[in-house]
C-alpha cells in the first residue's frame, strides 16, 4: 500500500483510500494507479482458462466418441474423469509440478482435466439425444458413420455441448484463481496478496472483475450457441 508522504510546503498530503492509514474497500484511487495490474492479472487468467478449455475440448471429444463406441469403455472413461475431479486443486497442482515445473502449464494441465468431468458428459448426452429417425433417414441418404458425426449428431448435440462448456468455462474461471499456488493465478495472486495483506481494494476489485469475466463469458458463449444453432431459433419463432 502506499504511504502518506509530505507535501513540498510542509503540509501533509491526504492519504488516499488505500494508504497505510485508510484501507477502504471501495477506492477509485486504487483502480486508477493499479489499473495496470489489473489488466495484467486478467490477461493472464484468460491466457490460462482459453487454453485449459482449448486442450480440455481436445481431450474430451475422442474420449466421449470412444465411449460411445465401445460401451463397456464408458464406464471406465466416465469414472477416470469424475474420479480427476475429486482430487482437490491443492494436491493436484503440486503433483504435476515434478513434470511441468512452477510454470503456466501446470495450472493449464490441471484445469484441463477439471473440465473433462463436464465435457465428457455433455458430449455423450448431447449425442445421446440425437433421435434414432434422424439417423435411420441420415442411413438410409447414405450418410456414412463419419459424415453422419459431422453433419448430422454434433450439430443437433451441440445445444447440450454447449451447455456443458458454459458449466466448464465459469468453473475453469474460479478454479484458474487457484493457480496461485505455483504463481500463476491471473487474478487469483490479486486476491491472495489482498488477502495476506488486508489490502481491501485489491481485493473487492480483484473478486469482482472474476466475476465479471465469468458472465460475460458465458454471454458470449450463449452468443456463439444462438448464432451457430439457427434451426433452434427458427423452432423457437
Amino acid at each position: 500500500m502506499s504511504v502518506t508522504l509530505p507535501a513540498a510546503d510542509g503540509s501533509a498530503i491526504e492519504p488516499s483510500c488505500y494508504s497505510r492509514l485508510t484501507n477502504h474497500w471501495v477506492c477509485m484511487d486504487y483502480l486508477r494507479d493499479r489499473h495496470q495490474d489489473l489488466a495484467s492479472a486478467l490477461v493472464q487468467h484468460l491466457q490460462i482458462t482459453f487454453a485449459a478449455l482449448a486442450l480440455s475440448i481436445v481431450l474430451a471429444l475422442p474420449l466421449a466418441l470412444i465411449a460411445r463406441r465401445i460401451p463397456r469403455l464408458q464406464g471406465a472413461i466416465l469414472g477416470a474423469t469424475t474420479a480427476i475431479y475429486t482430487i482437490p486443486s491443492l494436491a493436484l497442482f503440486p503433483l504435476l509440478v515434478p513434470f511441468t515445473g512452477i510454470t503456466k502449464t501446470t495450472v493449464v494441465i490441471g484445469l484441463a482435466l477439471y473440465a473433462l468431468t463436464i465435457l465428457v458428459r455433455s458430449i455423450l448426452a448431447g449425442l445421446a439425444g440425437v433421435p434414432d429417425e434422424v439417423r435411420e433417414s441420415a442411413t438410409g441418404l447414405g450418410y456414412g458413420a463419419g459424415r453422419m458425426l459431422l453433419q448430422i449428431e454434433l450439430p443437433l448435440a451441440l445445444p447440450v455441448m454447449m451447455a456443458g462448456l458454459r458449466v466448464a468455462t465459469v468453473s475453469t474461471i474460479a478454479l484458474t484463481t487457484v493457480g496461485t499456488l505455483v504463481s500463476y493465478g491471473g487474478l487469483g495472486n490479486l486476491i491472495q496478496d489482498g488477502v495476506q495483506n488486508n489490502f481491501k481494494a485489491e481485493l473487492l476489485a480483484a473478486s469482482v472483475l472474476c466475476v465479471v469475466l465469468a458472465f460475460a463469458l458465458d454471454a458470449v458463449l450463449v452468443l456463439v450457441q444462438w448464432l451457430v444453432t439457427p434451426w433452434n431459433r427458427k423452432r423457437a419463432a
